[in-house]
Order: C-alpha cells, then structure tokens, then sequence
C-alpha cells in the first residue's frame, strides 16, 4: 500500500479559494480510481492550511493517480500551492 499525507499550505485567499472550489471535483475524481483506499483533503483550525491523507492498493494506482492529476483542473488551479507531503509504501 502507499500512504500519502500531509498538508497544503496557501499563502493567499486566491490560493485558498482555488482549493475550495477544485476540492469536490478532485476528491469525487480520485475516489472513483481504481486502487484508490482512502482520500481526503480537509479544512483544518487555520484557513490557510488542508490537511491531505490519501492511501492507494500499489505503486502503479499511485502513479495512475499522480498521472491524471497532472492532466487534471485542479492541478492547474493549484499547482503553485505548497505541498509538504510524505509518501510512505507499507508493506502487508
């Protein structure tokens, strides 16, 4: 399995109201991938800051993943937001 998590950190509301309106799209779009566990991106105390945790079954679903992604609007819309995100391969 690989685990992704982390955070997005926006630096301007711009950034911030990018992520709420790609948010749903992005979510609704990973969830329906195949070898996608688990995938989320939520709100957290400061505004500014989205907690990200995702988990796919293998590498070749998270590379799909990150594959579409980059051909996807929302990476367009937000693909200058910092990400700080740790990447993890669990093994069973």
């Amino acid at each position: 399995m690989i685990r992704l998590s982390g955070r997005l950190v926006c630096m301007s509301e711009a950034e911030r109201a990018a992520v709420l309106e790609h948010r749903p799209a992005h979510v609704a779009a990973t969830r329906a991938e195949a070898g996608c566990l688990s995938f989320s991106i939520d709100e957290t105390d400061d505004p500014m800051i989205f907690d990200v945790m995702e988990s796919f079954r293998d590498r070749a679903a998270f590379d799909a993943h990150q594959a579409r992604t980059r051909e996807s609007a929302w990476f367009a819309a937000t693909k200058g937001i910092l990400r700080d995100f740790r990447v993890e391969e669990l093994r069973n």
